[in-house]
């Protein structure tokens, strides 16, 4: 019986470890932009003939209806999910990439020129340094950045403050921007997803430049901001694998906050209420009040999106508008997919009152920090955390209670 026992033991521990190594080659960052580039895109089906669904989409579920919960399955399901997004919410991503960008950095401005179509257009970021840099730093992509620089910078990393609006303005007149001149075809297109190719576009300066011009570490980035640029910070770090670390702070809806579920809230962001310039105009015809059940994704997605790479939440519910609420169910819906690889540890949330509008709460400033610490500077730090006591009773799980085999 001794002996028995004993070889159950070692063979559970053989499991154990084997399993145990399987997750520590799932990748923190990657050095492409697009993993998913080489799978076909998925067949665009009209919104008229999409299926209802009143409970969050499953990401692992593939558009011809099978399911795979296996990590080397899961980028052609990013890719999938990623070309749902484009086709219902933001619209397709400019075709111009790297081969159409020059890049400068003088006086710490960096300069990045994207030509197409015969036009051109210049995008900008100021980049601070920590005190006495000399080697390449570990870097936030700041959009409106509203998280302490003291964190980031006491640590020896940069700050890169992009100008978005380069790009297009913060309400865009369709057709009058920028990046019309260069994309016409694509007026009908939200500024999301164009602020989203807009800070992939500074990245490709950064690597174009290299590490000993820049003293970026393009290999651990971070990307914030907060409200509208919680939103382009998911977004840029949804559909951009070179970023490490992706903090969106009080995104509202449209951010982490589940359109299907924020239905259930009443007076909050909801998708047919927000800003239409940001998203497809068709946004508030297609999927509004009860048509928000064919939607074929759902913001849990968008945050999926980011797995296997670090994703931290940081969310306020003394205002109602941002959905928190919604946005608690979304993120446990998010951390499923990051449980079912083993890397939990990889994603976390705290949802807190009590401080203004964009107003980060030092309670959360070792939450933060140890973030930075384990996906910026590969320290080792405690990254597990769920804080949302006011959420505590509410029933996520039945959201996803069709995620099933």
């Amino acid at each position: 019986m001794k002996k028995l026992q004993l070889t159950a033991s070692i063979t559970g521990l053989m499991l154990l470890m084997q399993s145990t190594c399987a997750f520590a080659q799932i990748p923190y960052v990657y050095e492409e932009q697009n993993m998913g580039k080489d799978f076909a895109a998925p067949k665009k089906v009209e919104v008229a003939q999409l299926p209802t669904l009143h409970n969050l989409p499953d990401p692992f579920r593939f558009q011809n209806g099978k399911r795979s919960t296996k990590f080397k399955d899961w980028e052609k399901h990013r890719s999938e999910i990623s070309y749902l997004f484009q086709y219902y919410e933001i619209g397709m991503f400019p075709s111009a990439g790297k081969e159409s960008v020059t890049a400068n950095l003088e006086n710490n401005r960096l300069s990045v020129t994207v030509k197409h179509n015969g036009q051109e257009m210049v995008l900008t970021a100021f980049i601070q340094y920590p005190e006495n840099a000399t080697g390449p730093c570990p870097a936030l992509l700041g959009i409106s950045n509203c998280l302490p620089v003291k964190s980031f910078m006491d640590r020896g990393c940069a700050i890169i403050n992009i100008n978005v609006f380069d790009v297009t303005s913060h309400t865009q007149k369709r057709g009058s921007e920028p990046i019309n001149r260069l994309f016409p075809e694509l007026e009908a297109n939200g500024s999301y997803c164009f602020w989203t190719w807009g800070v992939s576009r500074i990245i490709d300066g950064l690597q174009l430049l290299g590490p000993e011009k820049t003293k970026i570490d393009t290999k651990h980035l971070a990307i914030s901001g907060c409200s509208w640029a919680g939103k382009a910070a998911l977004y840029a770090g949804a559909f951009d694998e070179r970023i490490a670390l992706v903090i969106p702070q009080e995104s509202g809806g449209g951010g982490i906050a589940s359109w299907r579920y924020s239905e259930t809230l009443g007076e909050v962001e909801r998708s047919y209420n927000t800003n239409y310039s940001w998203f497809f105009e068709s946004l508030k015809t297609n999927f509004s009040q009860k048509d928000i059940d064919r939607f074929p994704i759902d913001h849990h997605e968008l945050g999926a999106l980011v797995c296997p790479r670090a994703l931290l939440f940081f969310g306020n519910p003394d205002y109602k508008w941002l959905a928190d609420e919604s946005g608690y169910v979304s993120m446990q819906a998010t951390k499923e997919v990051y449980r079912t690889f083993g890397i939990e540890d990889r994603v976390g949330f705290a949802i807190r009152g009590g401080h203004g509008h964009c107003q980060f709460p030092q309670q959360d400033v070792a939450t933060l920090e140890a973030y930075i610490d384990k996906f910026l500077l590969g320290k080792d730090a405690d990254t597990k955390v769920e804080f949302a006591p006011m959420f505590e009773n509410v029933d996520w799980k039945q959201w996803i209670s069709n995620w099933k085999k």
